[in-house]
């Protein structure tokens, strides 16, 4: 039985250039997009790093998260997405928008991180949460596809705690409902270098 592309509802780009822009929302399993207040505190702890930045928004699904860090300064975001409709929308929303410093992947991301690829300054990791991926995911991005000090934001239910590779250090972390939402930076080698954690976001 095919699943329903139907929008039930949208989400909306929060600063930037595309402040107020809205992303229609499919009506599909696992699909859920970052809400508002969580891209906007990401965001947040991203503002120093974030211009001039090239991005990689896997399972991508409406490519929020990777349309923000566009409309917020970011050189270019690439979209890896496996679902053919969602592919599409994206690309026409992309359109729309007149954005052109993005490429849209339509392909499966843990096979598509396989291969060699240019390394990026930030990552954001929110896979379908039923489907588990998250070690092979954040293994694979260590492999070749994150510079020294990028940052990989990654979305996780409150009771899965993502195992991060040895050279990752929690930056900042948080929780919204039943979502645990954290940033880490990857490290050249020594951990203790790098500054403390500073913050914590909690939303009910």
């Amino acid at each position: 039985m095919q699943q329903s592309t139907r929008s039930t509802h949208v989400v909306r780009i929060v600063a930037g250039r595309l402040r107020g822009s809205r992303l229609a929302v499919a009506d599909r399993d696992g699909l859920r997009p970052t809400p508002d207040r969580v891209r906007e505190t990401l965001f947040n702890w991203l503002a120093p790093f974030i211009e001039g930045a090239r991005c990689l928004d896997l399972f991508a699904g409406t490519g929020a998260l990777g349309i923000e860090a566009l409309s917020r300064g970011a050189a270019h975001c690439t979209f890896v997405e496996s679902d053919r409709s969602l592919a599409a929308a994206l690309r026409d929303n992309l359109a729309r928008l007149r954005v052109d410093d993005a490429r849209v992947i339509e392909a499966d991301a843990l096979t598509w991180l396989g291969q060699p690829g240019a390394a990026v300054d930030i990552a954001f990791v929110d896979p379908p949460f039923a489907r588990g991926l998250w070690p092979a995911a954040l293994a694979a991005l260590d492999n070749g596809w994150l510079r020294d000090g990028a940052f990989v934001y990654v979305e996780s239910p409150l009771d899965v705690t993502p195992t991060a590779p040895a050279n990752w250090r929690l930056h900042r972390e948080g929780r919204a409902g039943a979502v645990r939402f954290a940033l880490y930076r990857r490290t050249a080698g020594r951990t203790d270098v790098m500054p403390p954690l500073q913050d914590r976001a909690e939303y009910p």
